[in-house]
């Protein structure tokens, strides 16, 4: 039995699984799989200050090596629909390209490990264990999803040798690049505290914009490093600044602002809220830090994997790709911690945008790309 990436996909882009809602997405991976081999463990979790949230494993084989692929099924919302030229979860096909929300990030990718693992699998050329890993949960609180799972692999004995993230890591032509690992990302709020008064009486008041706005100039001259081998900087970007204040009379009493970390291993989640705390002066009663982690920074060594994954892109796109840690974050970072994990996907051009789209024929590459992976790992 061999899986057409090219159905599958339009089949998943037809389930509108805005986070946290399968919509029937894991049912068609399940309703494929089953018949290929795999057994299916359909997880979910709920709690931990969040939603609930459906999630697949998927396995071949009982013993031996197990090369996973992890991704997920979870879209961002399509918004104003009269902006699509064709129906967001249409999943229609226009001059060779398939659009749809999640047809870059990241459904056709999960398609084509699905129609490359059903080749190798009718080739009988795995020999040990081919497994999914696909979440609900990327796209927004990530809390019951990957993380959840890693914890669920290891209470029933599952263990995984090399992982495979398809996420969309090409920035204008499939080949590009392949991410070897992540910056990590640290959010805080700044609170400056004042006195709330009338303008005219500025001795009766304490306006916090003054000492919010001179903490600020002291955010952005800081300089965290000047990168690594594998990283580029870390950057501190400012992105809200707030004060609540709609009358144009008054001092207000409480000055906000927040801002983003994205680090490299160069850094600590600790090290940089410490040496935040010590610039900023926070002493907790008229400056304060309320600081959100969001993701720990994480390399993984190139190695005899990510030269594999090399080697694939190479003999089917004829590109090198370039080894990066750019962009955002994905559940990379949690599966880094159980086992060797490299990214892979598809042009991440329309990602998120109106009129989200792939070229049929990267779908058809990137599927013959993992099909060399699988039979590589394997050999």
């Amino acid at each position: 039995m061999t899986i057409d990436p090219i159905k599958l996909s339009q089949d998943l882009i037809a389930c509108p699984s805005i986070t946290p809602q399968e919509a029937g997405a894991l049912d068609v991976l399940c309703e494929v799989l089953g018949p290929m081999g795999f057994v299916c463990h359909r997880v979910t979790f709920t709690g931990n200050g969040s939603y609930p949230v459906d999630n697949l494993y998927a396995e071949w084989g009982t013993s031996g090596p197990n090369l996973c692929f992890a991704g997920h099924v979870d879209v961002v919302p399509p918004g104003d629909l009269s902006r699509w030229t064709y129906d967001p979860f249409g999943a229609e096909i226009h001059e060779g390209y398939l659009y749809g929300r999640g047809a870059v990030d990241m459904k056709p990718a999960i398609a084509a490990f699905v129609a490359a693992a059903s080749l190798a699998i009718a080739q009988g050329t795995v020999n040990g264990r081919l497994s999914l890993l696909i979440t609900c949960d990327e796209e927004a609180d990530s809390v019951n999803g990957t993380k959840q799972m890693v914890s669920w692999l290891a209470e029933h004995g599952k263990t995984i040798d090399a992982c495979l993230v398809g996420e969309p890591t090409n920035p204008s032509a499939l080949g590009e690049m392949v991410k070897i690992g992540r910056r990590g990302s640290l959010s805080a709020v700044l609170e400056v505290i004042g006195k709330q008064g009338h303008v005219a009486y500025p001795k009766n008041a304490v306006n916090p914009i003054p000492l919010l706005v001179d903490k600020l100039q002291t955010l952005s001259e800081l300089k965290l490093d000047t990168g690594t081998e594998h990283f580029d900087p870390s950057n501190l970007e400012i992105t809200t600044v707030d004060v609540g204040n709609k009358a144009g009379n008054v001092i207000p009493g409480m000055a906000t602002a927040c801002f983003n970390i994205r680090y490299n291993p160069l850094h600590t989640e600790e090290d940089l809220v410490r040496r935040l705390r010590q610039v900023l002066q926070v002493d907790d009663r008229i400056v304060r830090l309320q600081v959100m982690p969001s993701a720990q920074p994480f390399l993984t060594e190139p190695g005899h994997f990510c030269e594999l994954l090399v080697k694939s892109v190479q003999a089917v796109t004829g590109h090198t790709p370039s080894l990066s840690t750019t962009g955002g974050t994905s559940d990379a970072r949690f599966l880094h911690t159980i086992t060797p994990v490299v990214e892979f996907g598809l042009v991440n051009t329309t990602a998120h945008q109106v009129d989200e789209c792939v070229a049929v024929d990267d779908i058809n590459k990137l599927s013959h790309i993992y099909r060399l992976v699988i039979n590589g790992f394997f050999s």
